[in-house]
C-alpha cells in the first residue's frame, strides 16, 4: 500500500509538473506571437510613414517645380524680352538717350541676376529640412503674394520647438496643401496664417474668408483624409471650423515627443 501511495504521488507531481511546463510553454508562445505582431505592426507603421514621407517630398518637388517654370515664362522671360528691346534701342540712341538706357538696362540685368539666384535657392532637394519649416513657410507666402489672387498675411510667435526633420517635411505638406485648396476652391480675399509655440507645441492656425464648406462631402474629401492621415503619423492634430459664407479655419497642433 505504500508502495502504491508513493507511485500515486509520483503521478500525480509529473502530470502537475507537465501541466506547469505545457502552460509556459503556451504563455511562452504567446508572448513571442504578440512581441512578433507587435514587431510587424511598428515596422509597417515605419513603412507607410516612409511612404509618406516621399510622397510629401515628390509633391513638393513638383510644387517647386510648376512655381520656378511659371516664373521663368511669366516674370524672368518678360524682363529679358524688355533687356533685348532695350538693347537694341541703345545701339540707335544718341546721348544723353542712350546713358540713360544703358543705366535701366543694367537696374534690369540685375533684377534678372537677383531672381536667378532666388530660384536656384528652391532647387534644394531637401528644402524644409536646409530652410527649416518657418522659413520654407515664409517662402511659400511669397509665393502666394506674387501671384496676387488673394491677400495673405503670416504672424510668428515662435520659441523653440525642437521637431525631426522628416516630421517637418511631411507637416509643410500639409501646409501646403491647406494653403492650395484655400486658393483653388475657397474663392478668399485674404487668407491669414499665425504660428505659435511653446516648448513642446506647435500651434498652427490657417483662416480664410471664403465661401467655407457646407457639404459633408467636402469635410471627408480624399485631400482632406489624406491631411489628417499625415496629421496623425507626426503626432499632431488636425481640426476644421468652417460655415457656409463665413470662411474656414484649419487648425493642427504638433506635439514634439518627450525624449
Amino acid at each position: 500500500m505504500k508502495f502504491e501511495g508513493m507511485e500515486l504521488l509520483m503521478v500525480f507531481s509529473t502530470i502537475i509538473i507537465l501541466t506547469m511546463v505545457v502552460i509556459m510553454a503556451l504563455l511562452y508562445s504567446t508572448f513571442l506571437r504578440k512581441r512578433t505582431d507587435l514587431l510587424l505592426k511598428e515596422r509597417e507603421k515605419e513603412l507607410k510613414f516612409e511612404q509618406e514621407l516621399a510622397l510629401s517630398q515628390v509633391e513638393i518637388k513638383e510644387q517647386t517645380l510648376s512655381y520656378i517654370g511659371r516664373e521663368l515664362h511669366d516674370d524672368l522671360g518678360q524682363k529679358l524680352s524688355v533687356a533685348k528691346m532695350m538693347n537694341n534701342k541703345f545701339f540707335t540712341a544718341e546721348q544723353p538717350l542712350s546713358t540713360d538706357i544703358a543705366k535701366e538696362m543694367n537696374l534690369l540685368i540685375g533684377e534678372c541676376i537677383n531672381d536667378i539666384r532666388n530660384l536656384s535657392k528652391m532647387f534644394i532637394t531637401d528644402q524644409v529640412a536646409h530652410f527649416g519649416l518657418l522659413d520654407s513657410l515664409e517662402r511659400e507666402v511669397k509665393r502666394i503674394k506674387k501671384l496676387g489672387f488673394v491677400k495673405v498675411e503670416l504672424q510668428t510667435n515662435v520659441c523653440c520647438v525642437e521637431m525631426d526633420s522628416k516630421h517637418a517635411v511631411i507637416l509643410f505638406r500639409i501646409l501646403q496643401e491647406c494653403l492650395n485648396n484655400a486658393l483653388k476652391h475657397s474663392k478668399a480675399k485674404s487668407i491669414s496664417i499665425s504660428v505659435n509655440s511653446s516648448p513642446e507645441i506647435l500651434y498652427i492656425a490657417i483662416k480664410d474668408d471664403g465661401i467655407g464648406m457646407v457639404q459633408k462631402l467636402e469635410y471627408d474629401g480624399v485631400g482632406i483624409r489624406s491631411m489628417k492621415k499625415r496629421a496623425e503619423m507626426i503626432n499632431a492634430d488636425f481640426k476644421i471650423l468652417s460655415e457656409k459664407n463665413n470662411g474656414t479655419e484649419i487648425i493642427i497642433q504638433y506635439t514634439a515627443k518627450r525624449a
